[in-house]
Order: structure tokens, then sequence, then C-alpha cells
């Protein structure tokens, strides 16, 4: 039998990262509406001041795309991952690329202004959002070159 027709039984870290990561990815569409479609009343809701308000309003136009490849490619590779399919890897792949020009924009073209000491950590996200990109656009990869992904 060639390595085409044939396919892994599902092992159980699949199970674990493709509910992991729909959790994850699943809140970055919760948040991706809620910012689109609350807009300042989500925003204050969840601690930014007015001059973070005014930068992501100032926001160009173009960086709506890459933020929504990165958080719907993963919403998609997530259940997509889950269902077992191979095109999984091409849609963690998207929302990867979605995720490094949405980090490359807010760290080198254009930082937001400081944050409040209550959310100071909130400056490292765009790196963590990029590293967990990264390992999910890896993990299907690795799980279609074995065969478990169809």
């Amino acid at each position: 039998m060639t390595d085409i027709l044939r396919t892994q039984r599902t092992p159980w870290h699949l199970r674990l990262v493709g509910v992991l990561s729909l959790l994850w990815n699943g809140f970055g569409g919760y948040d991706f509406i809620q910012t689109t479609t609350r807009g300042e009343a989500y925003m204050r809701e969840s601690g930014f001041g007015d001059d973070m308000i005014a930068y992501f309003n100032a926001m160009p136009a173009w960086m709506y795309v890459p933020w929504t490849l990165g958080v719907w490619g993963a919403v998609i590779g997530s259940l997509l991952l889950l269902a077992r399919s191979r095109w999984a890897v091409h849609a963690f792949a998207l929302s990867f690329l979605g995720a490094v020009v949405s980090l490359v924009y807010s760290k080198f073209i254009n930082p937001p202004p400081a944050l409040p000491p209550q959310l100071a950590m909130m400056e490292w996200m765009p790196y963590v959002i990029a590293l967990i990109a990264a390992f999910l656009a890896w993990y299907a990869s690795a799980m279609a070159k074995k065969g478990v992904l169809r």
C-alpha cells in the first residue's frame, strides 16, 4: 500500500491540540467580532484607554486583511484539524502569515501607545500569537506528513 493511500489512526494528541486550539482561536474569533461590531464599548470594557482606542481606530484598512486571515484561518484550521483534513495545513499557514504581518505592523511599522500597567503583559501578545500560529502550522504539517490528515 502506498503512503498516499495509508492513513494513520487518530493519535490522542490530535484531539487535545485540536480542542485547545479551537478554544484559543475561538476566543480570537470572539474578540474579532466584538471589536469590529461593538468597537469602542468593547475596547473600554477590555481596559483600553483613549490612546489605544484612537490607535486602533486609525489602523489602515489594509490591516484588516492579515487580521482576518490570522483569526479566521486559525478557527477554520482548528475545525479542519479536528476533522482530520489536510486543508488544516493551509488554513494554519494563512493564519501564521496573518499573525506575522500583524506582528510586524504593531511592533515595527506602527507601534501602539504604551499600555496601562494592568495590561502591560499584553505587549507580548503579538509574539505569543505568532508563536502559537507557527506551532499549529507545524503540527498540522507533521500530522499530514504522517498520514493522519486526509
